[in-house]
């Protein structure tokens, strides 16, 4: 527990804030392009998803809280379902974030900390082989 008003370093920050998250992002997608198993699972026009992801980053990392601001609850599982992701999908996906993360030169402590919780989160998403609805999630502000 920190003394009261000692503000705790948010992951946000030991990343270095709004520019690494982007320039994460942007790497990941750039292996997703190429990806002939990955690529069929996004949609045609990639930039959407770009700055959705960095808002979703920023957030997840502990920084500015735009994204449910502007999209609500982010029930990942629920947003992924219209996606049919299978194991091999997930599993690419973790490397080619890992791959990310690295390119933009976050350090391994705190990498393993991100990846403490991606790892199960990617896991989580998988859907292949469910019966799940599979149009996409309408309002997912909580009332």
């Amino acid at each position: 527990m920190t003394e009261p008003g000692v503000e705790t370093a948010t992951l946000y920050r030991q990343v270095g804030g709004r520019e690494t998250v982007s320039a994460i992002v942007e790497a990941f997608y750039r292996r997703v392009e190429s990806d002939e198993h990955l690529r069929p699972v996004y949609p045609e026009d990639l930039e959407p998803g770009k700055e959705k992801l960095k808002l979703f980053f920023e957030e997840w990392l502990g920084g500015p809280r735009a994204y449910s601001s502007k999209y609500g609850h982010p029930r990942l599982r629920r947003r992924h379902f219209p996606f049919v992701i299978d194991e091999k999908a997930a599993g690419r996906w973790l490397r080619y974030m890992r791959e990310a993360w690295q390119e933009a030169g976050v350090d391994a402590d705190t990498q393993a900390a991100v990846f403490g919780r991606l790892g199960p989160l990617a896991r989580h998403m998988v859907n292949a082989g469910e019966d799940v609805p599979r149009g996409p999630l309408g309002n997912t502000f909580l009332q």
